[in-house]
C-alpha cells in the first residue's frame, strides 16, 4: 500500500507531455530531410509512446524510425531545436 501511494505521488509531480496533432509525420519528414533525429523529437516520441496516444499508423512510423536508428541510417543530433 505504501509503495502505491509513493508511485501516485511521483506520477502527480511528473509533467504531462503531449505531442501536437501531426507531429509524428513532421518528425518523420524532418528525419528524411536531415538524416538526424533531434533530442527534442526523441523526447516527443518517448512521451507519445509512453502516453499510449499514438494511432497504429503513427506507431508503425515510430518503429520505422527506430529501425533506421538501429541500422545506422539515422544519427542522433544532441542539439535542441
Amino acid at each position: 500500500m505504501k509503495v502505491e501511494q509513493h508511485d501516485r505521488a511521483v506520477m502527480e509531480r511528473v509533467p504531462q507531455v503531449t505531442l501536437l496533432p501531426g507531429a509524428i509525420p513532421e518528425i518523420v519528414a524532418s528525419v528524411a530531410d536531415t538524416g538526424e533525429l533531434a533530442i527534442s523529437d526523441r523526447y516527443g516520441l518517448m512521451a507519445a509512446v509512453l502516453n499510449g496516444s499514438l494511432s497504429e499508423e503513427e506507431m508503425r512510423a515510430v518503429d520505422r524510425l527506430l529501425r533506421a536508428v538501429a541500422r545506422g541510417r539515422v544519427r542522433f543530433n544532441h542539439k535542441i531545436v
